[in-house]
């Protein structure tokens, strides 16, 4: 098997187009995590932005809407910017780091199935976007309308907490229920989940990463924070079913496998990589 390099700018497959927000948010949790309390100019995330494919102007907008989300700070020193990430943030990052790095992404947590039921009127149609967001970050899917159902038992309260300020008393309710007899879940299941499409997910980001050679051609920090935006959208498809709903040729121990190792030989240069760009004088208007 032959491996390549990635090409200055992206993958060569163009299917894999990656949002700014999503490499962003993966550059934040890998580097700038619970050990990294220092604020980075903006020319370090333009660089890595570059890296991965992103123009200038587009990477400005993401750190803009991100500042206006709570999720960054932003201080002028002179005439240069430079970002922190806010208590928000840094929370934000914490909760998903769990799933992210966590041992078992795909496997469902705890036996059985939560239900929610949410009603927003329409003046409120923003906070219901974040809540349906949130929702399908922690596996969740529409069943029927304003019915989500989700496997195991998701930490809900502390996935909507974020929300719990906004959300009117009595919004969202929540149940865990069980299968029963003579009621088979299976058909639900394959209604409110595409299987094929979340298999789908699973090989496409095994096409893009297993070839890849790790050999120093390419930053290995834009490597990584590629990486992880890409297992970041991997994760977000996958809403940890139960196995018995998928064949014994299911990709996600596959794709797992392969993330790991990638992530665990990209750490020690990425990393060095970060060090010496944040170590840099700050360029008049950088």
């Amino acid at each position: 098997m032959t491996t390549r390099a990635l090409d200055d700018g992206a993958m060569s497959e163009p299917a894999r187009s990656r949002q700014p927000k999503r490499l962003v948010l993966s550059f934040l949790g890998e580097f700038m995590g619970q050990d990294w309390d220092a604020p980075v100019r903006t020319g370090v995330f333009l660089e890595v932005l570059h890296g991965a494919g992103v123009a200038a102007p587009a990477a400005r907008a993401t750190l803009d809407r991100l500042v206006r989300n709570g999720v960054l700070s932003r201080e002028r020193h002179g005439r240069h910017l430079e970002f922190s990430l806010t208590p928000a943030g840094r929370t934000m990052l914490g909760e998903a780091t769990d799933r992210v790095r966590g041992p078992s992404p795909f496997h469902p947590d705890g036996d059985g199935w939560t239900l929610v039921t949410f009603s927003l009127p329409e003046e409120l149609r923003t906070l219901r976007g974040r809540l349906r967001s949130t929702l399908t970050w922690h596996g969740f899917a529409p069943l029927r309308d304003g019915l989500w159902l989700a496997s195991g038992r998701p930490a809900l309260a502390a996935a909507i907490e974020p929300l719990r300020a906004e959300l009117p008393d009595g919004a969202v309710m929540a149940f865990h229920a069980q299968e029963l007899d003579g009621f088979p879940i299976a058909s639900s299941v394959r209604d409110a989940w595409d299987i094929d499409g979340i298999r789908g997910a699973h090989e496409a980001f095994i096409e893009t990463w297993r070839d890849v050679a790790i050999d120093g051609s390419s930053s290995a920090m834009v490597m990584r924070t590629m990486l992880v935006a890409d297992w970041l959208e991997l994760l977000r498809a996958d809403p940890r079913l139960p196995p018995e709903f998928m064949d014994a040729q299911w990709p996600a121990p596959d794709s797992f496998a392969l993330y790991r190792r990638l992530r665990a030989e990209l750490a020690p240069q990425s990393e060095a990589e970060f060090a010496a760009l944040t170590a840099q004088p700050t360029p008049v208007g950088g």
